[in-house]
């Protein structure tokens, strides 16, 4: 039969503690004045924090003792887990005046032991009523606070019992099985681990650790003392001032706890397979804390679905054959808690059959409502137990220590009153609200005769590994380069092939040999790449999955072999190819490249793969607030008709031109529009110039173009200002998205000016929104403005915006319209003007020093029938600018009436 009550997996066990020096001072020998009274509970308080609770009763000649000390593992640090559950151990192993408890316990009779749970560790005894015993105890409780040896002698002595009591649960399927649902329900919070700890932890606990969380949590100021049955109140304050009273306040400041976990957002589970034992699942769903009101109607509701006989559980399943019986359970916690319904099964009971039946019943409560019989049912049982417990003695003072945990030792009182005035409609809400399959975490124990485990995890001693350590020889150092402006173009070697293709090499040492490259393919003209949509990009997509003699596996094993990468992009008008390589297979790859682009396979089944993934990235982006708002900007305003290649899609289009794609098509475009007549290449690294140029010859040297190339022009149009919203729910993160056509281009003379003007603004980390929202008023992670340059057209587009949390988009807009308001008005200051100018001027020598882009960059001035002389005119042109200069260009060209502003999220009404 499954155990009902799974929290108590962890229950009474035996514990041990390090010797610490006794406290010399004394507190105030004031008596303790009582605090308030409940239900015959008296409260008092000492002056050194000790929470005292006497509950007297005579109708029993017993007396239970209690004390719990707020900390459980919720309370342990990284590498801590069992800690709690170990002082628990050791403090029963004594102190310098109380030596051998365990021998006093018997001798007096008592019943005594202690336990630890995630939010609070208790030791508690019960024992016929005595004054000695009574006061002994008293004592040893105190003198067991702050003076209980801890030692590693102990520790090392209780090893042994501590592993047998993890190995005794580690055969318990239901235990381990409700270990492993609490960590898949808990992604940060401490619930989520085991309150016995991680065996690592607990056999390499560092006992100086141990020493210190026993210091900070075992104290008077931490812990509430419990007296119920048959004692004399009056004698009891006074043993406890004479023995708890002397015990000084701690200094210690405890940490505050604030870890929780957010909003389960997907049903989870768990399978766990083991020898022996029955089939058992269970269905966990996070809960509010138990102080919470609502978690009234959660006990109730663990009664109406999992009671035996009268749940539904048990009427749906075990009498209907599908489970053998049926359990629930509540964890009422600290923070916010956890509600377990399940069943076991019999040999030959359907695992699918009842676990469908299961959670049916669970979360179907909002087609099947609760009845109002069921409720009072429910209560009627709930109260049974409640009264039973609380008129119990020696139950009382346990029982209170669960409420103490939880914040309040009057909780006890409040939530019997809250299950009594429960109503239906509550409890109702309460199970809509929370038993949901997306709060869900499914956990299911499946036995097995020979179950199949991957090694055990060990440590590994690196230093034993480098011993077996033989370096090679060390790469040779590579001689300096100087990524001037001059310096590139005097080492740069152009030249034309008979197919059109130019090309610029830049030799220089590299480490390792490497190689980089990039290819660029230009063709088509306005007209002729009319509507022809998602064709251009699916053929650029298509160039490395096959050829006519090569597979795509055989494609990217020729790559490995020859130690290089080569990266295929492109759309209508253009596709590039990014190439790294070493000096002695670049012409392999090149030639490699070649067979890609002339003799592409187009293979009906990656065309298939490549339409799959492409409408499954549309539709990522569909509620994704950041892809809406990019595309709803993109589109306002665009004066192109759809088919042009300017035109900027919705998504709905996109998925259907995807769609629309087939192999015929890819064919054909490639063999209208594919050549090298208007090619450029680009190298830069260590390689040899004739060995790549009699590569590119054989590669691309007679590749002639079909038909003619003429740039697409991208002429300025301004969009109509206008601020554009977007509501995408259960979406945590917003965007801010702002535009603005410029009449520029990067030949302009206004080019460097508003280039570092931008720079100030928004992209560097020094710049004016970073400052304000990043820095100041913390609202943004990432905040920024850039401009995307047009190298032709005076057409370049300035964009800025934020990332946010939604309910931040109000200050997030008015910070960001206020810098920018800010910046034109007011200008930027001279030093500020001279601190960018040489950070901006460092940035552009370094993307100069980096090999892959100074391949692009080589590769683009072919295109564009630029040298590296029009980069040094633009470095001195901002070396020389004032502050007045890059003030009088930014007034002249951002209009914030002109801006286009998007934003999107999940966004409440107010």
């Amino acid at each position: 039969m499954v155990e009902p009550m799974l929290l108590r997996l962890l229950t009474a066990c035996l514990v041990a503690t390090t010797l610490l020096p006794a406290h010399a001072a004394t507190a105030a020998a004031t008596d303790p004045k009582p605090v308030q009274s409940v239900e015959g509970i008296t409260e008092y308080r000492l002056p050194n924090g000790l929470q005292v609770l006497l509950a007297p009763d005579d109708s029993k000649p017993t007396t239970t003792v209690n004390v719990t000390y707020r900390v459980g593992s919720r309370h342990e640090s990284y590498g801590e887990t069992g800690m709690a559950h170990l002082l628990e151990h050791l403090l029963f192993k004594g102190t310098p005046t109380h030596r051998n408890v365990w021998a006093e316990f018997t001798k007096r009779g008592l019943r005594a032991n202690g336990s630890t749970w995630l939010d609070r560790t208790n030791y508690f005894a019960s024992f016929a009523a005595n004054d000695e015993n009574l006061k002994w105890y008293l004592d040893w409780q105190a003198d067991a606070m702050v003076n209980s040896f801890i030692a590693r002698k102990d520790l090392d002595s209780e090893m042994t019992v501590v592993r047998n009591e993890m190995e005794m649960g580690e055969n318990s399927p239901s235990r381990i099985l409700f270990e492993k649902t609490l960590a898949a329900m808990y992604q940060w919070h401490n619930y989520g681990k085991t309150t016995i700890g991680a065996r690592a932890d607990v056999e390499n606990v560092d006992i100086g650790r141990l020493q210190a969380f026993y210091r900070l949590y075992y104290q008077p100021d931490n812990a509430t003392l419990i007296v119920s049955g048959k004692f004399d109140p009056a004698k009891v304050l006074g043993w406890v001032q004479g023995s708890f009273g002397k015990i000084p306040r701690s200094r210690q400041q405890r940490p505050q706890l604030y870890t929780l976990d957010p909003a389960q957002d997907g049903e989870r589970s768990v399978t766990l397979r083991r020898v022996g034992g029955a089939t058992l699942m269970m269905a966990g769903y996070h809960v509010p804390p138990g102080a919470h009101p609502d978690f009234a109607a959660v006990e109730l509701l663990a009664l109406i679905l999992g009671d035996t006989p009268s749940g539904r559980i048990h009427k749906r399943l075990v009498e209907k054959g599908l489970a053998a019986s049926a359990f629930s359970e509540t964890l009422a916690m600290h923070d916010p808690g956890v509600g377990l319904w399940g069943v076991q099964l019999a040999p030959g009971q359907d695992v699918d059959k009842a676990r469908d039946a299961l959670l049916a019943v669970v979360e179907g409560l909002g087609s099947e409502p609760i009845t109002a019989d069921e409720l009072k049912r429910a209560q009627a049982k709930w109260l049974k137990s409640w009264d039973l417990q609380y008129t119990n003695p020696e139950a009382v003072g346990v029982a209170l220590s669960e409420s103490i945990a939880l914040g309040d030792w009057r909780l006890f009182f409040l939530l019997r009153d809250r299950v009594r005035d429960a109503k239906l409609a509550d409890v109702q809400r309460v199970a809509q609200e929370r038993l949901l399959q997306a709060n869900r975490t499914l956990a299911l124990y499946l036995p097995t005769e020979k179950p199949v485990r991957a090694p055990a995890p060990a440590m590994v001693d690196v230093a034993q590994q480098i011993k077996e350590f033989k370096p090679q020889a060390g790469v040779a150092a590579v001689a300096a380069f100087d990524p001037t402006p001059a310096n590139i173009d005097a080492r740069t070697q152009r030249f034309s092939l008979p197919s059109g293709l130019k090309a610029a090499l830049l030799p220089k040492p590299s480490r390792g040999n490497t190689v980089r490259a990039t290819l660029t393919l230009r063709y088509g003209d306005e007209k002729s790449l009319f509507g022809q949509g998602e064709v251009a990009s699916m053929v650029a997509s298509m160039l490395d999955r096959g050829t006519t003699q090569l597979s795509r596996e055989q494609i990217q094993d020729r790559l490995d072999q020859l130690r290089s990468e080569v990266a295929i992009g492109g759309g209508a008008g253009a596709v590039s190819v990014n190439i790294t390589s070493q000096r002695e297979t670049i012409a392999d790859t090149i030639a490699l490249v070649g067979q890609l682009l002339r003799q592409p396979s187009f293979p009906a089944s990656a065309l298939d793969e490549l339409q799959r993934q492409g409408i499954t990235s549309v539709q990522q982006q569909r509620d994704d607030p950041q892809a809406i708002v990019a595309n709803a900007v993109a589109r306002h305003g665009n004066p192109y008709p759809r088919g042009d290649v300017r035109y900027a899609r919705s998504f709905d289009e996109i998925v259907a031109e995807i769609k629309a794609v087939n192999v015929e098509q890819l064919k054909d475009f490639h063999r209208r529009f594919y050549g090298a007549s208007n090619a450029q290449f680009g190298a830069v690294g260590d390689f040899d110039v004739a060995t790549v140029r009699q590569a590119l010859d054989q590669a691309f040297g007679d590749w002639k173009s079909p038909s003619p190339f003429a740039r697409v022009p991208n002429p300025l149009y301004n969009p109509p200002a206008s601020r554009l919203e977007f509501k995408t729910p259960d979406k945590q993160n917003a965007v801010l998205s702002v535009q603005q056509h410029v009449p520029l281009n990067d030949l302009d003379p206004d080019y460097p000016a508003f280039m570092l003007g931008n720079f100030m603004l928004g992209s560097g980390g020094d710049s004016r929104l970073w400052k304000r929202i990043r820095e100041r008023e913390g609202l943004s992670y990432s905040t920024y403005s850039y401009v995307s340059w047009n190298n032709f057209e005076p057409n370049s587009v300035w964009q800025g915006g934020a990332i946010f949390a939604p309910q931040n988009r109000d200050k997030v807009e008015q910070g960001f319209r206020e810098e920018v308001a800010r910046a034109l008005k007011e200008g930027f200051m001279p030093e500020e003007v001279a601190s960018a100018k040489t950070a901006l001027l460092n940035f552009r020598r370094l993307s100069r020093a980096q090999d892959a882009q100074l391949a692009g960059s080589l590769s683009a001035n072919l295109f564009l029938e630029r040298t590296f002389a029009i980069t040094q005119r633009v470095d001195e042109a901002l070396a020389a600018l004032t502050a007045d200069q890059v003030n009088a260009v930014m007034r002249k060209h951002l209009q914030p009436q002109a801006f286009v502003i998007g934003v999107g999220g999940d966004f409440k009404q107010p």
